[in-house]
């Protein structure tokens, strides 16, 4: 090989290398700079969770001496609004939720106890005395957890840099050294939930209320136990699948334990939940997918309805409806004496290309339905309808049973309304005080209607 042409080859080479070593080290850089920004935002979520969290407890102690319940519904409002902003941050540390249940549980607890009180305030009512002796036993707990976070801070040598630049970033991380990182954060953190303070259990109208943890299902009340062997005959039957190709998959435990079968049919897999007690099914699903429609929702819905009818759903009211992926899912309520109990749900979904029911859906009914002694109708119709806004035209009128967020049940005068602009709203008023519950927007369109 000539010597011109060994240089030519040498000086490619070389060059090659140097550009293969500048990207390596441009990579590199850029892994540095990445990690370097992902500790920083660690460092500014725990910051933030740290601020937040003395701002709670400092909110908290405020409304332990608020003695109006003007002033009881303002700092009730901020002691909201600082959970939110406690709840943000702690989704903003770098590792799983579940290392913090504790800790996520007490301050999203304490964002709806507060949310509840802000209400009551808003109406007129104080704070009971049973009350303020949550709010003490809140305002406890939340001192302390504020005071490990602060010290768990300092451990870390109180690095308190915000970074507006790579710069910033750079001398934070500097200051935090081997201090704050995400496998420091999570270590204290696992430390903090095993020694977490015991919480008040409280009982209010809330999503986060004690009492729902320890709900059990009004319909299975007095109900006797069922062998396995009984649940898959009544899970085979009630979807009309044969019995040898059923197969038992587990069991679930909780508020609502339940066997769990499947099978390979009617071209998916179908998964079906029995109730241990009484045995009956709370869900059913087909998987397979529902490539077209050919059939008009009117007569899917008459099909679900006599589905209902032929599994022993009696008095049932159809609600709402809406059409997804070629799928009609109906909802049905129970009804009594003229009376829709929306707590006693039933979901039935039905194949626009074949007219088969894919799908069943009856938690809330097996949680819910019981003998209810309807209450009399203290406030009439026209009062009510007087607490519905002069801005909606009321077009129906119904009495119905409705939810609260604390899974209690409220009676209700039921108004569907529309607006100047043709949209749809329903408004609960109290059958028994006149006081206005609850508005909902139906959302309406060729595939049915939902309400928000």
């Amino acid at each position: 090989m000539k010597r011109k042409t060994v240089v030519v080859i040498a000086s490619y080479t070389l060059t090659a290398l140097a550009l293969l070593g500048g990207i390596a080290w441009s990579n590199y850089r850029k892994a540095q700079d990445y990690e370097l920004q992902l500790e920083n935002t660690y460092h500014h979520a725990f910051t933030e969770l740290v601020s937040s969290v003395g701002e709670l407890d400092t909110s908290l102690q405020k409304t332990l001496y608020a003695n109006t319940p003007a002033l009881m519904g303002s700092v009730c409002t901020e002691v909201y609004g600082k959970a939110m902003s406690a709840q943000y941050a702690l989704s903003e540390m770098p590792f799983s939720g579940y290392k913090f249940q504790n800790m996520t549980r007490f301050i999203t607890q304490v964002g709806d106890y507060a949310y509840m009180l802000s209400k009551k305030a808003g109406a007129g009512t104080a704070a009971g005395e049973e009350e303020h002796g949550n709010l003490v036993k809140l305002s406890e707990t939340a001192s302390v957890l504020s005071a490990n976070l602060n010290q768990l801070m300092a451990d870390t040598g109180n690095a308190n840099v915000p970074a507006e630049n790579m710069d910033d970033v750079t001398d934070a991380a500097a200051q935090l050294g081997s201090g704050l990182t995400s496998d420091f954060l999570e270590n204290s953190f696992s430390v903090m939930e095993e020694e977490f303070p015991e919480t008040p259990s409280l009982i209010y109208d809330g999503p986060f209320s004690s009492h729902i943890l320890g709900m059990t299902p009004k319909m299975l009340e007095g109900k006797e136990e069922v062998t396995q062997q009984e649940a898959l005959e009544k899970a085979a039957d009630f979807m009309d699948i044969s019995v040898k190709i059923l197969k038992f998959s587990g069991e679930r435990e909780g508020n609502l334990p339940v066997y769990m079968f499947y099978a390979n049919a009617d071209g998916g897999t179908v998964s079906i939940e029995v109730s241990k007690k009484g045995g009956y099914v709370v869900a059913a699903f087909n998987s397979r997918i529902v490539e077209k429609s050919v059939m008009e929702a009117e007569d899917a819905s008459k099909i679900a309805q006599r589905f209902l009818e032929k599994k022993g759903y009696k008095n049932m009211t159809k609600s709402y409806e809406i059409i997804d992926r070629n799928t009609l899912t109906v909802n049905f309520a129970y009804t009594e004496n003229e009376v829709i109990c929306y707590p006693d749900l039933v979901k039935v979904y039905v194949a626009l290309d074949s007219g088969k029911i894919v799908g069943f859906e009856a938690q809330g009914y097996v949680m819910n339905h019981t003998d209810r002694d309807i209450p009399v109708v203290e406030i009439s119709r026209e009062d009510a309808q007087s607490k519905v806004s002069p801005y909606l035209s009321v077009l129906s009128h119904e009495l119905a049973v409705i939810p609260t967020s604390g899974k209690y049940e409220v009676f209700c005068h039921e108004f569907k309304c529309e607006n100047g602009d043709g949209s749809h709203y329903i408004v609960y008023v109290n059958a028994e005080t006149g006081a206005e519950e609850k508005i909902l927007i139906l959302l309406e369109d060729e595939n049915g209607t939902l309400t928000i």
